[in-house]
């Protein structure tokens, strides 16, 4: 059993409606109300983000505007400027920096930090994550939640229990009352097809899932059963990685107007797969795996997967073929396209990380 990974402090990040808190910044006339960043409402964009003024309407990420000013036909939509955000995350990370080398950016406003041994050489890591918030704010006039804990998911999920502009700490002797009273939904990593398969079968919350043996789980989750075993137990040794692996390479366009001519399709997806391929090459990887995504003009949104035993999947050609034979099995006549994506995954740079199950030392100071 390693002892560091059983004492560990993470803490994670999460910036508090990120880019719309960014436009607030700027522009102060918008500060108090329902703002929606992301495309026209009389487009076919969809929203990055929202503030939490908009929140309250039922507006979330991903939806389109379209829907969105539906909800809420005040909200006021701001197109994105992803080089006002970049700068504010560079100087978010640069404090991250500041008190540990072990930063995992899981996107570019959030990340986990490892703070068991830090650069200012702390104890509490709640001391250390409130500092950090503090500094954050100092710098950028921007608020963000944090969870502490002492692994990853625990820290994930305890960021988004006090938002916006909080910190929940899960102490070891808590982890597991926690976990067990946790709702489904609530859980990192399970999403909604996920929740409501095992709603079906009455797992509704974390003590429901930890019914459940290993070799259940996996026959009825495949690979992923394994991790909901360990998570439903306070299980999670993954390290944070200052350097992350690359799960996937994708591309993929929302159209301008829906479709079911197939020559248009096929043409867009071979663009696609082109640009999907010209990344691979440039990074010098292959994968295993090609995906289709498909979503239909009523937003129901479908993927098709083949995997090869062999990483096989970089040239332009080898991908276009795959992504032929799923089109072939998809019903298109009937049903106009909104979005066309293609991805390959299954690189060959993916690492295997092994988890070991242990039992929390109650006396660690988070």
């Amino acid at each position: 059993m390693n002892k560091t990974l059983d004492l560990r402090k993470i803490i994670h990040i999460d910036m508090d409606a990120f880019f719309a808190s960014v436009e607030q910044r700027d522009n102060p006339s918008l500060k108090g109300k329902p703002i929606v960043v992301g495309g026209s409402p009389n487009s076919r964009g969809v929203v990055s983000t929202c503030s939490y003024e908009a929140r309250k309407f039922g507006i979330h990420s991903a939806m389109a505007s379209s829907k969105a000013f539906k909800l809420c036909p005040k909200a006021i939509f701001v197109k994105p400027d992803f080089s006002k955000y970049k700068t504010a995350s560079d100087q978010i990370r640069n404090i991250f920096k500041e008190y540990s080398d072990l930063v995992e950016p899981l996107s570019i406003d959030e990340a986990f930090l490892d703070v068991t041994q830090n650069k200012k050489n702390g104890v509490s890591a709640t001391r250390l994550a409130e500092q950090i918030l503090l500094q954050i704010y100092a710098t950028t006039q921007l608020t963000a939640s944090a969870g502490v804990s002492y692994n990853k998911f625990l820290a994930k999920v305890a960021s988004d229990m006090n938002k916006p502009n909080g910190i929940t700490v899960i102490h070891p002797s808590k982890a597991i009352s926690f976990i067990e009273n946790l709702p489904i939904r609530k859980f990192f990593g399970i999403g909604k097809v996920t929740e409501k398969k095992m709603h079906q079968i009455g797992i509704l919350n974390g003590l429901d899932l930890k019914r459940y043996n290993k070799i259940q789980l996996i026959s009825m989750f495949g690979k992923a059963g394994e991790y909901y075993y360990n998570i439903s137990r306070g299980i999670d040794l993954r390290p944070v990685n200052s350097t992350r692996i690359r799960k996937s390479v994708g591309k993929e366009i929302t159209l301008q107007y829906d479709t079911s001519d197939i020559v248009q399709i096929q043409n867009i997806l071979q663009t696609l797969t082109k640009q999907v391929s010209e990344i691979l090459n440039k990074l010098k990887l292959t994968g295993k795996t090609v995906t289709l995504k498909i979503k239909y003009h009523d937003f129901k949104m479908i993927t098709r997967s083949t995997t090869s035993s062999a990483f096989i999947f970089r040239l332009e050609n080898e991908i276009m073929e795959y992504i032929s034979q799923l089109l072939n099995k998809v019903q298109i006549k009937d049903n106009k396209i909104r979005l066309l994506g293609v991805s390959v995954s299954n690189l060959d740079n993916e690492l295997t990380e092994l988890v070991q199950p242990y039992l929390p030392f109650n006396d660690l100071v988070i």
